[in-house]
């Protein structure tokens, strides 16, 4: 039996994921059974400084600087409190998986700008207050050999999910979507991994304009409104939709500038704006799967996104050929999902084997993914 822990926070910036996992074997082997889980939600003060680190017009090196040990105590108190929720001592505990906060993300080389990401919440800091070895920064090693650094999470998804006799689609919806096709008994080179465009980071971005709220809870806002066609029509039209595979996407492509010149040359209500942004992440992500959709296929939904009735309705009624599913449907998480990756990343790193997916990210070979901060 070992214990670990992975911790996330993703582009939905709800607030830092902590999965306690017990975890055994590597690549294929590899077993995890999630002990307990929880999400810390990050104070009023520090989101304003995440949102100000991601704010193009707002930030700087010092607030970053400071930032990166402000997120790596955040960090820390959310693995010992995962631990102390659960009753484990820290001497029981062997390693940690982080994957920190991203606040930018370049996948391709452009004008003087090179391929590059950048995660913070400094893992020495981790190491420290848990008294416990720290694997983070898993996206550099994949684009170091000349993959995207995204998707992240589908060498922990074959691991888990694969299933002979159906294809899966795992669709994680956070901030942003991505998708990870697993064909029925195909071996891991055979997946394709992808961002399939917005996960949540529209809708919640309105949500905040027009209601002061993160999110829209159950879809309840969306339920309210009406789509706009020809607004969905041009949001589809986005060269982000239209490009193939291997791609990735960010806030940088549909965040807050993003949602701020939506604001300025539509007028709508407010709910019909959330409604017609709740559709286009629902017809972002068919459009994205329909070409992996041969026989049997199920697709599982997670992350926030899959807790909203409305947009998990809409999924449906554009995949009526699919079986849509929740996490929770087969017996997992949805919140932890994205956390449990990040422990099993840690733990294929330290036995030195690969965890980054090339047909998922363009990447030239399989790497093990992570710096490794010993304690």
């Amino acid at each position: 039996m070992v214990y670990a822990i992975g911790l996330m926070s993703g582009t939905s910036l709800d607030g830092i994921d902590a999965a306690l996992v017990d975890i055994s074997g590597k690549n294929e082997t590899t077993t995890v059974k999630l002990i307990d889980f929880l999400t810390v939600p990050f104070g009023k003060p520090t989101l304003q400084r995440v949102r100000e680190a991601l704010s193009l017009e707002h930030s700087d090196v010092e607030k970053i600087c400071s930032l990166n040990i402000e997120l790596g105590q955040a960090f820390a108190q959310a693995a010992l409190d995962v631990c102390k929720k659960s009753g484990i001592s820290l001497d029981d505990l062997a390693f940690i998986g982080s994957h920190g906060q991203t606040l930018f993300h370049i996948p391709f080389a452009r004008d003087t700008f090179y391929a590059s990401t950048l995660q913070i919440g400094d893992p020495a800091i981790i190491c420290e207050w848990t008294k416990t070895t720290v694997v983070s920064n898993f996206r550099e090693r994949d684009m170091a050999v000349g993959g995207q650094g995204a998707p992240i999470v589908p060498y922990s998804e074959y691991v888990l999910y694969q299933k002979s006799d159906t294809t899966r689609l795992l669709q994680n919806i956070g901030g942003i979507g991505n998708v990870t096709v697993i064909p029925k008994s195909g071996e891991i080179t055979d997946m394709i991994a992808f961002d399939t465009g917005p996960g949540n980071v529209i809708m919640n971005e309105l949500c905040l304009q027009f209601y002061n709220e993160e999110y829209d809870k159950g879809g309840t806002y969306a339920s309210q409104g009406k789509v706009s066609l020809a607004l969905l029509d041009e949001l589809m039209a986005h060269p982000y939709i239209q490009k193939p595979y291997p791609k990735t996407t960010g806030r940088e492509d549909f965040g807050k500038q993003f949602t701020t010149a939506l604001l300025e040359k539509w007028l709508l209500e407010p709910n019909d704006f959330i409604a017609t942004a709740t559709m286009f992440t629902a017809k972002s992500i068919a459009k994205a799967v329909q070409p992996f959709i041969a026989g049997p296929t199920e697709l599982i939904i997670g992350g926030g996104g899959s807790y909203n009735q409305t947009l998990i309705g809409m999924i449906r009624t554009e995949l009526p050929e699919v079986h849509v599913l929740i996490q929770e449907d087969l017996g997992f998480s949805s919140e932890a999902k994205e956390a449990i990756a990040m422990a099993v990343l840690a733990n294929q790193t330290l036995q030195r084997c690969s965890g980054n997916v090339p047909n998922a990210t363009g990447a030239k070979k399989s790497v093990p993914l992570g710096s490794i901060t010993y304690y």
